[in-house]
């Protein structure tokens, strides 16, 4: 039983370490970089905002069923950083993005580091959220 345990624990607290740190990653360009975030950052926002108190107790419990309703939180946050994604790379018309006045969806002042978009930082945390509870359900039915 420790076995099986520990086999999805240390995915576990990987899911939970990169929410962590994508939430202190945006509070940080936020608050102190002072960037303000448009209207897709916040929706992908209010998905993995509440993903690290979640996973966070899930590692605390060994609760291998987290998958079950962390799962939902995350790919709806992937479906957002999607979208963001492809107004960004403009494989989609600027006229169908959803922000109104603020800043821009695909702005330049939507990078990290000068290169690095952060619709893009996104989308990779969320799939390897996504990723690492899957491998967690997967390990807990083996």
């Amino acid at each position: 039983m420790v076995q099986r345990q520990d086999s999805y624990w240390s995915l576990l607290l990987c899911a939970w370490l990169l929410a962590l740190v994508a939430t202190l990653g945006v509070l940080f360009v936020g608050e102190v970089m002072g960037q303000t975030p448009c209207n897709l950052c916040w929706f992908q926002r209010a998905f993995m905002f509440p993903l690290v108190p979640m996973l966070g107790v899930a590692c605390y419990l060994s609760d291998a069923r987290v998958w079950r309703y962390a799962v939902p939180v995350a790919a709806v946050g992937w479906l957002v950083a999607l979208y963001h994604n492809l107004l960004y790379f403009k494989l989609i018309p600027e006229t169908i993005k959803p922000c109104g006045m603020g800043p821009s969806c695909s702005g330049a002042d939507m990078t990290v580091f000068g290169s690095l978009p952060l619709p893009l930082l996104s989308l990779v945390v969320f799939t390897l959220i996504i990723s690492f509870l899957l491998l967690v359900r997967r390990r807990v039915a083996a």
